[in-house]
């Protein structure tokens, strides 16, 4: 659908503040105050100070919760933005309600607990991350997540992210199980002025028992957009006799 920035001057301030640098300030920041966030069901919480309040806000990585606290914010993290700041950037310890550090392969194991589909939906997740695009929950628009190329205060979304596994997908056991569906999400999409992206993640046969698969993991990217005739019809104007 296309790049849309919203009002004047901001595609200058996100080209004056990539995110790939605060991203790198924010793991700076929570590696010297060894950071810890609390396993809460299916997210972590965690308790910022000023400075990392403004820097996760402005990376974007989780939600703030409404707290009575003045120098501190609580931010509630989902599973895919936890494990990206603990597994990839290696930058926020996690612990359990007894307060006992859980290392990766624990973290990995909890996680696909209490989601199966956790290894493809990180794996997508850190995908899109590592491109710099910033990643939200997609729930409000029927897809697993929104892609924004900077802070959504200065610009609007342009992917909506559909994760699929290998083998899933326009068949009898996909989301995606009839033509009629896909057609459906792509209207909702085209509703919205975003792109549908689907990312397939194929395990290449190795099995999700620990983060180290995903290194053999590969990705597949589509783009998907509904076709309109108009754009193809013959200018009556033009044509010849």
């Amino acid at each position: 659908m296309g790049l849309r920035w919203k009002g004047k001057g901001s595609e200058a301030k996100a080209l004056a503040d990539p995110m790939s640098k605060i991203v790198l300030q924010l793991q700076s920041s929570l590696t010297q105050s060894d950071a810890q966030g609390l396993l809460s069901s299916c997210s972590v919480l965690y308790q910022a100070d000023e400075e990392q309040a403004e820097l996760l806000n402005r990376a974007c990585f989780g939600r703030p919760i409404v707290s009575a606290e003045k120098d501190k914010q609580w931010f509630q993290f989902g599973m895919e933005e936890a494990f990206y700041l603990s597994y990839h950037l290696n930058c926020l310890k996690i612990v359990d309600g007894q307060d006992c550090e859980k290392n990766f392969d624990e973290l990995w194991l909890y996680m696909k607990s209490q989601k199966a589909t956790f290894p493809e939906f990180y794996k997508a997740y850190q995908n899109l991350r590592m491109k710099n695009w910033v990643v939200r929950p997609g729930s409000q628009y029927g897809v697993d997540f929104v892609a924004y190329r900077h802070h959504p205060a200065l610009v609007h979304s342009e992917f909506a992210v559909l994760v699929l596994s290998e083998g899933e997908g326009i068949n009898e056991n996909g989301r995606l199980r009839v033509w009629s569906d896909f057609l459906c999400t792509i209207r909702l999409c085209g509703s919205v002025a975003k792109t549908l992206l689907v990312l397939t993640v194929n395990s290449n046969g190795n099995r999700s028992v620990s983060p180290s698969c995903l290194d053999s993991y590969s990705i597949e990217e589509r783009t998907v957009t509904r076709w309109s005739p108009e754009q193809c019809r013959e200018n009556p104007a033009t044509k010849s006799m």
